[in-house]
C-alpha cells in the first residue's frame, strides 16, 4: 500500500470513530459538545492517531484493538489547540482553515470544550481496561499519557514557551520547549499503540526513540512552515511566531540549519526504526511525510 493509500484509509477510520465516540450535539449540554464536534472533526492530519494505530501495527497488532486509544490522542491534541488558540495564550482566529473555537463559541465554551476534550480522553484510554488480560496496565498506558500531555510533557514546553516570548533563548531551552510541547505527545502515541497490544520492551524502547525524533522534526517543520507558508497552505495564520517573538529553530539558528537539524532528525527516526523491520514502513513514510509537508 502506498503511503497516501494508507494515510487516506486511516484517516478515514479514525474520523469516523471519532464521529461515534464524540458525544451527539443533541444530546446536553449540546453547546459543549457542538463546541468539542467543531474542533476535532475539523480537517486534520490525524498524524498522532494514526501514529498509535502504526505503533500497533510495527509490532504486529491491529487498528481496532487501539481504535479508541488514538482517538484519545487526537482529543488531547484537539484540546491543546483550543487553548492554545485562546486570547490568553496565542490569540489566533483561525485553525485548520475555519475559524478557531473561542471565535465561534466564545472564550467560555472554547476553555470547557478543551477540558471536556481532556477528561473524554482519559475515560476512552480507561475504557480499554476491558479488553486486555491485566486491567491494571491500562493505569501504565494511562499515566505515560498523562506524564506526556502534562507539565512533564506538552502543558510544561508550553509554559517555557509562553515565558519565552521576546526573549533571546539558547539552543538546550529551545529544545526543552519542543521535545515537551510537541515531542511528548508524538512519542507517546507510537508508545500506546505498541504497549496496548503487548510489544515487547525492546520493541517500546525502539519505538519511544523514533517518536522523540519524529516529534521534534515534526515541530522543526512546524516552524519554518510558520516562516514560508500562507493561510491558505496552514489552515492558520502565517507569520504568527515573529510576531508575538516565538522562541522558534529559524529564529535561534536559521532557515538552512534548521531544514539541516530536521533531515537528521529524519534519519534517526528511520535508524531507530531498523529492529522492527518491514512492519514499520508506514512509519516511515510518516517520517518522509512530516518532513516534506507544506501544511
Amino acid at each position: 500500500m502506498s503511503l497516501t493509500a494508507y494515510l487516506e484509509a486511516h484517516k478515514a477510520l479514525v474520523d469516523a470513530a471519532l464521529d461515534r465516540l464524540l458525544p451527539p450535539e443533541t444530546t446536553p449540554p449540546g453547546t459543549a459538545h457542538k463546541s468539542m464536534r467543531y474542533s476535532v472533526l475539523a480537517p486534520g492530519k490525524r498524524l498522532r492517531p494514526i501514529l498509535v494505530i502504526a505503533g500497533a501495527e510495527a509490532v504486529g497488532g491491529k487498528a481496532s484493538s487501539v481504535l479508541e486509544a488514538a482517538c484519545a490522542l487526537e482529543m488531547i491534541h484537539a484540546y491543546s489547540l483550543i487553548h492554545d488558540d485562546l486570547p490568553a495564550m496565542d490569540d489566533d482566529d483561525y485553525r485548520r482553515g475555519r475559524l478557531t473555537n473561542h471565535k465561534v463559541f466564545g472564550d467560555a465554551i472554547a476553555i470547557l470544550a478543551g477540558d471536556a476534550l481532556l477528561t473524554l480522553a482519559f475515560r476512552l484510554i480507561a475504557d480499554n481496561a476491558a479488553r486486555v488480560a491485566d486491567p491494571a496496565f491500562i493505569g501504565q498506558i494511562i499515566a505515560q499519557v498523562a506524564d506526556a500531555a502534562g507539565t512533564f510533557g506538552m502543558v510544561g514546553g508550553q509554559v517555557v514557551d509562553i515565558e519565552s516570548e521576546g526573549m533571546t533563548v539558547s539552543p538546550e531551552t529551545l529544545d526543552y520547549i519542543h521535545l515537551h510541547k510537541t515531542a511528548a505527545l508524538i512519542r507517546v502515541s507510537l508508545r500506546t499503540g505498541a504497549m496496548l497490544v503487548g510489544a515487547r520492551e525492546a520493541d517500546v524502547a525502539a519505538l519511544t526513540e523514533a517518536g522523540e525524533s519524529l516529534g521534534l522534526a515534526f515541530q522543526i517543520v512546524d516552524d519554518i512552515l510558520d516562516v514560508e507558508g500562507s493561510l491558505e497552505e496552514l489552515g492558520k495564520t502565517a507569520g504568527s511566531d515573529a510576531r508575538k517573538q516565538k522562541a522558534t529553530y529559524p529564529a535561534v539558528h536559521g532557515i538552512e540549519k534548521s531544514r539541516a537539524r530536521a533531515r537528521d532528525l529524519i534519519a534517526r527516526t528511520k535508524r531507530a526504526l531498523e529492529p522492527l523491520g518491514s512492519a514499520a514502513e508506514p512509519i516511515r513514510g510518516l517520517a518522509d511525510f512530516v518532513y516534506e509537508r507544506r501544511s
